[in-house]
């Protein structure tokens, strides 16, 4: 009875460790739903996505996106271990996060939310061998495009840059400007929340931050 348990138990974690693996490859040509738009669809909530390529996207948009969240995005390989150390060893506890986007799209796509307690250190624990193999295996310009296709950008279910793009601003993502792709950028990582409509203080101080550095951000992985 043991060895059948067992057995069935190592074959259950098998299975959960083979699901990103083959999802991964999938991915590799078809634009995935993360779990939070999976969830929402199979509660009856609202969900509106218009998939872009990233030929599609205003550059501004993922400029602005580096500078924001992942400046060494196109030198890591899926985690960036310099900032990972340099949170670990802040001597007055971890006053910000070391998420890339790699990370961040391996959270959103096969793990789950949630940024506190036990479980959330457990996750990213996930996050990161997640993260790694995602970005062996895609290009980095298919790791952004799959990001701004699937990241969550409003209160009522509106995901990815394009739903994005049109409900603040009225117009497509290919036509953003570098002042509007940097609030839009800047609601995340909570755009229920914060609305690049009506930006307050401290997302315009933040846009006008991230608008600046998104001059210098590098960006030739993605060409």
């Amino acid at each position: 009875m043991i060895r059948r348990i067992l057995k069935r138990v190592a074959l259950v974690a098998v299975l959960v460790m083979a699901t990103p693996v083959v999802l991964t490859l999938l991915y590799t040509v078809v634009t995935p739903v993360s779990t939070l738009m999976a969830w929402r669809m199979v509660t009856g909530q609202t969900v509106t996505r218009q998939v872009v390529p990233l030929t599609e996207v205003a550059r501004t948009v993922p400029a602005a996106l580096i500078a924001a969240e992942d400046s060494r995005f196109c030198m890591h390989r899926g985690v960036d271990w310099r900032e990972l150390m340099a949170v670990i060893q802040d001597e007055d506890g971890p006053s910000r996060g070391a998420s890339t986007l790699s990370m961040q799209v391996a959270r959103n796509l096969f793990l789950w939310q949630g940024d506190s307690g036990l479980s959330a250190m457990f996750r990213k624990g996930l996050e990161i061998p997640i993260a790694m193999f995602i970005d062996l295996v895609w290009s980095k310009r298919r790791m952004m495009e799959i990001y701004l296709n699937i990241a969550e950008w409003g209160p009522d279910g509106e995901f990815g840059i394009e739903a994005a793009s049109r409900r603040a601003f009225g117009k497509p993502s290919a036509r953003l400007t570098a002042a509007e792709a940097a609030l839009i950028v800047s609601v995340l990582p909570n755009p229920v929340l914060r609305d690049p409509r009506a930006p307050g203080p401290g997302v315009r101080r933040k846009a006008a931050i991230v608008a600046r550095r998104a001059g210098g951000a590098t960006t030739g992985c993605l060409a």
